[in-house]
């Protein structure tokens, strides 16, 4: 009877152990590999014209004729717009007609003067004679001066009615049609934009730039040498942008409104592929976190106490360790405290674990969380120069 009942224990302790839920879990892991990780920070972004010029009609006047198509890409000196060049015609001749008149009158009191001066040496005429034909010659030739500026004035307004572009780029419509007459209240007539190079412009707030500096100074990440950050864009599509760009404009002040500061990159736009106005997002490269720690994203858990992951130790125990972890970076997150080189963390199989229970590792996930791809190098990209001021220099 005794073995009857020995046999009915261990019968009954063997049925318990094949119960699923008693079976030995299965997990993947990933081993800690400390390595300096390029860090990225994204901004949402927009493009502005590098050189956005008003066209404005600086005469009074009505409008001939819109020499260009709008929508356009115009070269500097082209012919925008022509005025009526008439009216102006007129004032040119009417200015050169005073201008020959007062230069006749001139020479009248030169010659007068002539005359007088050696008269009056001879006491034959008083010097108060020879004072008003002093008077007269050089009132002639301060008429003259005067009619040669009109003379000039004139022609420049005439020059006016012919309006140029002063800068390459692509032209807007037209404010004003033709016919139309033009004066101070609707001088401008279009805009043209240059866009290559182009502005990407965006913000950073003042929580993000006290937090890099303060993990610049404790060591925990490692800033550009000169602050020459790289810049590359995500178009709206998911595509990368095959240039990048640098930064070459920080605002100095702080904008109260937004609590954040301007900052501005440049990059060149071959085939005019970026416009004025769009939305982008904006990838900052340039800084390392060095001998950082990262693991997926799944692999950490969150507790009441906090976030923990689950490590994998001497006989394949696993221990629930707490840890501080940083920013994300693709789908893995940076750890800051917490883990050591060397050691296994769970990343699937994790959910049902205990502290010390012991686990069978069926495979093991590669340690190669790299930043997000950039575009390839092009020997020939030009790298726009960092400004050297406020408003062109890039000082933060």
């Amino acid at each position: 009877m005794f073995v009857s009942i020995f046999t009915l224990l261990a019968s009954g302790c063997q049925k318990k152990a094949s119960l699923p839920g008693q079976q030995t879990p299965q997990v993947t892991v990933i081993k800690v590999e400390p390595r300096d990780t390029p860090v990225t920070r994204e901004f949402v972004a927009q493009t502005q014209s590098s050189h956005q010029v008003e066209i404005r009609s600086r005469v009074d006047g009505f409008l001939d004729k819109r020499e260009y198509v709008e929508g356009s890409f115009v070269k500097a000196g082209q012919v925008m717009f022509r005025m009526d060049p008439k009216p102006f015609q007129a004032q040119v001749e009417a200015a050169e007609g005073a201008l020959a008149e007062q230069t006749a009158r001139l020479k009248t009191a030169q010659a007068n003067l002539a005359r007088v001066r050696p008269l009056a040496k001879q006491n034959a005429l008083s010097q108060k004679d020879l004072d008003d034909a002093i008077g007269k010659e050089q009132e002639a030739a301060a008429a003259v001066q005067t009619a040669k500026a009109d003379v000039s004035q004139a022609r420049i307004n005439l020059g006016y009615t012919t309006i140029t572009n002063p800068v390459s780029g692509f032209s807007s419509y037209s404010r004003v049609q033709e016919g139309s007459y033009i004066n101070m209240q609707n001088s401008l007539l279009t805009y043209v934009s240059q866009i290559d190079p182009i502005w990407v412009s965006f913000s950073i707030s003042e929580d993000d730039m006290l937090k890099l500096r303060g993990q610049a100074k404790s060591g925990l990440v490692r800033l550009p040498k000169a602050d020459e950050y790289e810049v590359e864009i995500i178009l709206a599509d998911g595509s990368r942008f095959p240039k990048k760009g640098r930064i070459t404009f920080a605002d100095a002040e702080f904008n109260q409104e937004t609590g954040t500061f301007l900052l501005r990159a440049t990059f060149p736009n071959p085939g005019d592929v970026l416009r004025p106005g769009q939305y982008v997002r904006a990838h900052i490269l340039g800084a390392v976190r060095p001998n950082a720690i990262l693991v997926p994203q799944r692999a950490v858990q969150q507790g009441a106490k906090g976030h923990y992951v689950w490590v994998v130790g001497k006989d394949n125990k696993v221990e629930n360790r707490p840890v501080e972890v940083g920013e994300w970076l693709g789908n893995s997150w940076f750890i800051n405290e917490g883990l050591h080189a060397g050691e296994s963390v769970v990343v699937d199989g994790g959910q049902t674990l205990m502290p010390g229970q012991a686990v069978v590792i069926k495979g093991t996930v590669a340690n190669d969380q790299p930043p997000p791809p950039a575009a390839p190098p092009n020997p020939e990209d030009k790298k726009p120069e960092a400004a050297k001021g406020i408003d062109q220099n890039g000082r933060s």
